[in-house]
């Protein structure tokens, strides 16, 4: 299946629906089976130890699938998360940024189911896994 974005069209996409995000996130790779985004880790996602958050990871993960299942659905902002579960496996590292690894598993008219693994940047041992549901939406209006 080919996309219905290139990197750059989803950056701006993403800033046109959701402009309270622009700069926390950054598209990697964006391919039929991958996508690798990242979360521009700063000090508002800390909290105390120094540790990444868990509302940052989970955020990470659901701009993740979301833009994932976008790239195969086209212009549907009203595409929602209807299911999320997170396990939380390790901390992340300390002073890197997060980068999320989502592959959508199944695409149906109606629901998009998404695999994301969660890593600090130079590491291979996940520090989150996470299993999300989007909604499409039935009428397909971007």
């Amino acid at each position: 299946m080919a996309l219905a974005f290139t990197i750059a069209e989803m950056t701006e996409y993403l800033s046109e629906v959701f402009p309270q995000v622009e700069g926390m996130f950054a598209i990697d790779q964006m391919d039929e089976q991958l996508l690798v985004m990242r979360l521009v880790v700063s000090e508002s996602h800390l909290r105390p130890g120094g540790t990444v958050s868990g509302p940052s990871m989970f955020g990470l993960a659901d701009v993740a699938a979301y833009v994932a299942t976008l790239a195969r659905i086209g212009r549907q902002a009203l595409a929602v998360t209807t299911h999320c579960s997170i396990d939380f496996m390790r901390k992340p590292e300390a002073g890197v940024d997060l980068l999320a690894q989502a592959r959508v598993l199944k695409l149906g008219r109606t629901l998009s189911v998404t695999d994301v693994l969660l890593f600090s940047e130079g590491s291979d041992a996940p520090v989150a896994h996470a299993s999300l549901t989007y909604s499409i939406p039935p009428a397909r209006v971007g």
